[in-house]
């Protein structure tokens, strides 16, 4: 019996403290997080800025047309609702 409460109170000490430290910690974290983001971001549209020269246009980049399929699936049938 003495085992199975001191396994409890190690469980409760170990969780009660991962709370208070996540609560310490998470901005910290979350503001980590952010800047990542933001430096991710600015680094993406710096290379997209880059990519296009004053005075000059791009031409539209085209779309890659999609296959159609020739395996003949099965008829449509169209149902309606009878009251």
């Amino acid at each position: 019996m003495e085992s199975f409460l001191k396994t409890i109170l190690i469980i409760l000490l170990v969780y009660f403290s991962l709370k208070f430290l996540g609560k310490l910690l998470m901005p910290y974290l979350m503001r980590y997080i952010a800047k990542k983001a933001g430096q991710k971001m600015e680094s993406v549209f710096k290379g997209f800025e880059g990519s296009q020269q004053p005075g000059k246009t791009q031409p539209p980049k085209k779309e890659p047309v999609a296959k159609k399929s020739t395996k003949v699936v099965g008829e449509y049938i169209d149902y309606e609702e009878i009251d």
